[in-house]
């Protein structure tokens, strides 16, 4: 039961929830230029003006403002003195009930940002209004095939085209005048794994760049290079190594192969590794840098019993940037079992350790540690925990790791600290090169995990395996026993040379927003609590704030036009954590918030969450409840949460819905009611016994846990 979203009553949504717009987005790819809106005028962007506008800021090109990914700011129009006189310019519906991920790119005032699903929609930034919208009509089947909403972090711009990777891991290629499509590339290396595609494309040196999501469904991690004119393939380097029996790819993955067991046929189990989020480009070292995902399964017990590192996940990758060639690794989590994706952003900067100047590489993962290498060679210089870990004592000279769960039994359930859900994901950290500082959404979500003895192989999970009966492929349990650590969120401020918080806020929540910081002396922030702010960069006091109706993921971005400078920000709740859990009353849909000096556009109206009455009054047999609490695991239970327990997402909890719509569950899992949103078709995978059990579960659960 995945990725849908529920509505009272059962069958009567569809003529609430289709409004003229929302139907142009369901039933054509190209719904066109906007009424009385001429097409906008296409700046060609190209390498030389990503690095030259990184020096002024006055647009926002490539994900992370420049190919250094900083996403720091040379504008300084709003400062630290009269941020609070910032005011809502205007704001954009994106028609969207999901998470909202994605950094927005603007050029020459025209503003391209992605919705959930990868529509993609041109916005005009002095007005506000809409240019044109495209919807790549991705399938809602592949709604299931995403461990982590159907979110899309944005897309890139260069001569005249605008590219997007579609959740079903197509890469299109757009006309940045009328949104029509130009061409389209399946990205797919195998058609019947679940490759998705969230991550923003990159281009460089005429060549779109992009990876593949999937780690958690048996998924090979792979980064492709397309000829941004023809859609054509340039070079393609994969993660982790194939099939033995085959010849490999490259000399790399001959390499990686001996740190695998072939016992397991690894290839079989897809390996992992998958580079979903941002990467980082040094066109004068000719280099493209990346972090990859955990490695697939999670439980290195079951993954690699003979031991070795499992090449090359976990860890940031160099490749040529023209060949597409490996040229050096660092591996931040060998052997990790903790799901430690290293994709958190790379941030590409000079700074000054002991008497030299060093070209480094800043990362600060999943694992809860700040990493400095040089990024010449890949050569570890220093690291040091953000937040509290406990997965390693330290480090030795060449900075592998010493870990202190190296000897514990693969039976043994341990509280992951931090969990799954990182010190740090994928919300972008930004660096000041004027405060020597990082700006870091750190957060931790308490998780048990234990290896799964029933797990033999792609598609053998247990009973109690997580989210399997969807094609989870984990080696894992989550929470056979309850975690003793404590949620919260947190800003941090990193001193990379000193290896030491500068100064941080507590936040409460965990999943806050991405940073941006500004040469105004400026740090800003969305949050889970749904609020936007602006904070002193160099002390951390709080600035400036306003609501903006949902909790926030996405990071901001600045620009400017016409003279005038402008923070803009994405906002819609979700994510992997969003879709069961939540810190704000709200529920309003995805917009852009759009704000500048002096602003006086009101804000749009906010939508509270609406949260029904315990569920009461489904009947069933109390015998069935262990069974279907097996069932809810398997196929529910990352989606909608623990129903009452859990108070819902951006998915509501079921603990919380009408009793006809559990009463008649068989109709929402078997007859496609709910498919347009995402949830998948249980026919042939769930029988009518099936059903009887889960509708034991989410009743069960509420009547024992209801105020007597």
């Amino acid at each position: 039961m995945n990725t849908i979203q529920f509505h009272r009553p059962q069958f009567r949504r569809w003529a609430r929830k289709l409004a003229p717009a929302a139907i142009l987005v369901l039933t054509g790819c190209f719904c066109g230029i906007g009424a009385g809106m001429a097409a906008p005028k296409v700046v060609a962007v190209d390498d030389a003006k990503i690095i030259a506008n990184a020096k002024n800021g006055k647009d926002w090109p490539t994900n992370g403002l420049d190919y250094a990914g900083t996403r720091f700011s040379r504008l300084k129009k709003i400062d630290a003195g009269n941020v609070a006189k910032l005011g809502l310019a205007w704001s954009y519906d994106l028609e969207s009930t999901r998470g909202v991920e994605a950094t927005p790119i603007v050029v020459n005032g025209v503003m391209y940002v992605t919705a959930p699903w990868s529509v993609v929609h041109a916005i005009d930034v002095r007005s506000g209004k809409r240019i044109w919208t495209y919807d790549p009509q991705t399938p809602r089947t592949v709604g299931s095939k995403a461990c982590c909403d159907v979110v899309n972090r944005g897309v890139a711009v260069s001569n005249g085209k605008v590219y997007v990777g579609s959740l079903d891991a197509r890469l299109i290629a757009i006309d940045a005048a009328t949104g029509r499509k130009v061409w389209e590339q399946d990205t797919k290396t195998d058609s019947a794994r679940k490759i998705t595609i969230t991550a923003a494309p990159y281009v460089v040196r005429g060549k779109v760049i992009v990876g593949n999501g999937g780690g958690e469904y048996g998924v090979r991690g792979y980064v492709t290079a397309y000829d941004a004119e023809t859609g054509d393939m340039k070079w393609r380097w994969f993660v982790t190594p194939g099939d033995p029996s085959k010849p490999a790819e490259d000399e790399s993955q001959t390499m990686a192969a001996h740190t695998w067991d072939p016992s397991t046929k690894y290839w079989e189990n897809g390996g992992g590794g998958n580079v979903w989020n941002t990467m980082a480009i040094d066109p004068e070292l000719n280099l493209l840098y990346f972090g990859t995902g955990q490695p697939g399964p999670w439980a290195k017990a079951k993954r690699s019993p003979a031991g070795g590192d499992s090449l090359f996940t976990s860890s940031i990758v160099a490749l040529n940037l023209d060949t597409g060639k490996y040229v050096w690794h660092y591996q931040e989590n060998p052997r990790d079992t903790s799901d430690y994706d290293s994709v958190m952003d790379l941030i590409l900067t000079d700074i000054k350790i002991g008497n030299s100047t060093r070209k480094v590489i800043l990362h600060a993962p999943k694992n809860g540690i700040f990493y400095v290498l040089d990024r010449t060679n890949g050569k570890f210089i220093s690291a040091k925990n953000f937040v509290n870990q406990t997965w390693a004592f330290g480090f030795d000279p060449n900075g592998r790791p010493i870990e202190t769960r190296e000897g514990t039994p693969a039976d043994t359930p341990f509280e992951a600290v931090p969990g799954p859900f990182g010190g740090h994901n994928w919300q972008s950290m930004s660096f000041s090169p004027l405060t020597g500082l990082a700006y870091i959404p750190a957060h931790n979500v308490p998780l048990v995990l234990g290896t799964e003895d029933d797990w033999k192989g792609q598609d053998t999970a247990g009973p109690m395996s997580p989210m399997s009966g969807i094609g989870w492929n984990l080696g894992m349990l989550a929470n056979s026993k309850p975690p003793t650590g404590k949620a919260f969120g947190r800003l941090i401020a990193w001193d990379p040379v000193k290896q030491k918080e500068a100064w941080g806020v507590d936040q409460g929540a965990p999943w806050n927003g991405g940073t941006l910081a500004t040469a105004g002396n400026l740090v800003f922030q969305g949050t889970a609590d749904a609020h936007f702010r602006a904070f002193d960069a160099k002390t951390g006091k709080q600035l400036w704030e306003s609501p903006v109706g949902s909790g926030v993921i996405a990071a901001p971005v600045t620009y400017m036009v016409d003279g005038k400078q402008y923070v803009s920000i994405a906002v819609g709740w979700g994510g992997v954590y969003g879709l069961a859990a939540r810190h704000s009353d709200f529920q309003t849909r995805g917009t852009v918030y759009t704000f500048a000096l002096g602003g006086k556009a009101s804000m749009p109206a906010f939508e509270p969450y609406k949260l029904g009455p315990l569920i009461a009054g489904v009947k069933y047999d109390p015998k069935d409840v262990p069974a279907g609490t097996a069932l809810y695991v398997r196929n529910c239970v990352f989606c909608h949460g623990v129903p009452g327990v859990d108070k819902g997402g951006n998915i509501q909890n079921l603990g919380y819905v009408d009793k006809d719509l559990i009463q008649n569950l068989d109709q929402v899992l078997f007859n496609e009611g709910f498919a347009a949103e995402g949830m998948p078709d249980y026919k042939g995978k769930l029988t009518a016994g099936d059903v009887e059990k889960l509708k034991a579960f989410i009743q069960g659960v509420p009547d024992s846990i209801r105020p007597k």
